[in-house]
């Protein structure tokens, strides 16, 4: 009796073999050829379920972004509860590091894809903003939701701050991939900031009116 083939299975191990090249090699090296050989497949059973080198590259985005999703749900069920805004948005931030060897590799397949669809209409032509939007919407509702619970300023637009602090994240997660900063002075950047957002405001003092007439 024939074996049974396990094609989600074997999908995924294509996927992780585009993985291994890409965070060993650069997105730039990996061809249908290079992940066959790393695979231990054959060229033409990789392309038998990715025809082309965008469908893979797209399925791995997209895998990659199911493991990151799971590795959040499990900083957030080890957050104690209740879970206040402020947690959240610093472990949410926190998951964006390439702080280990599967969020690194996260980081720089995204970040590569992303540079390479600039200049390749078949990968810019894919949808690989949803998972950044989704991410987006997310952290604006979160502190949305902190606006009304008196916890950040209900002055501040929280669309906006949520774009800040993923791009401040995004920017940071690249400067520990190229070795710019430590994972943890990358941390302590993002907490400084997420600190500020939750920060109570309060009504200026005579002292600092003073001041402040005094600097202008």
């Amino acid at each position: 009796m024939p074996k049974r083939v396990d094609h989600a299975q074997r999908r995924a191990h294509i996927i992780d073999a585009l993985v291994r090249v890409a965070a060993a090699e650069g997105l730039h090296a990996v061809t249908m050829r290079a992940v066959a050989a790393e695979a231990g497949m054959s060229p033409n059973l990789v392309q038998y379920y990715f025809e082309t080198k965008a469908q893979l590259l797209h399925a791995a985005l997209e895998r990659l972004e199911q493991q990151s999703h799971l590795r959040w749900s499990a900083r957030l069920d080890g957050l104690s509860r209740p879970v206040s805004a402020h947690a959240f948005v610093e472990a949410f931030l926190a998951e964006a590091l390439p702080t280990d060897e599967a969020s690194r590799a996260f980081h720089l397949v995204w970040t590569s894809y992303a540079v390479l669809a600039m200049t390749d209409p078949e990968l810019a032509a894919q949808p690989f903003v949803a998972g950044p939007d989704r991410l987006e919407r997310q952290l604006t509702g979160v502190l949305e939701q902190a606006q009304r619970e008196g916890a950040v300023d209900r002055k501040r637009d929280a669309a906006a701050e949520a774009a800040h602090l993923l791009s401040l994240s995004h920017g940071l997660g690249t400067s520990v991939l190229v070795g710019q900063r430590t994972a943890d002075a990358a941390m302590g950047v993002l907490r400084t900031h997420v600190d500020q957002l939750f920060a109570r405001p309060t009504d200026p003092s005579p002292s600092a009116n003073g001041a402040a007439g005094h600097a202008g």
